[in-house]
């Protein structure tokens, strides 16, 4: 299920929302008036950030113990 966050652009009040509320929601009120954010995509790229930094640190840290084997065995 998608979840929204919908904030009304002139009091600022914010609605966390489910799809099915969102389209009853916008039935009765402008699209016009309010800051849309997708909140399972706002997770996702979070959590594809995260992942990615550890991808990136399991690399070097790779790279260094390689180094340091290749070192110890030939030298």
């Amino acid at each position: 299920m998608i979840n929204y966050k919908i904030t009304n652009l002139r009091t600022n009040k914010s609605y966390f929302l489910n799809e099915e509320e969102t389209a009853n929601f916008f039935v009765k009120n402008k699209a016009q008036n309010y800051d849309i954010i997708n909140l399972t995509k706002v997770k996702r790229i979070r959590r594809n950030k995260i992942l990615n930094n550890v991808q990136l640190i399991c690399f070097f840290a790779l790279t260094i113990l390689t180094t340091i084997l290749i070192i110890e065995k030939y030298y």
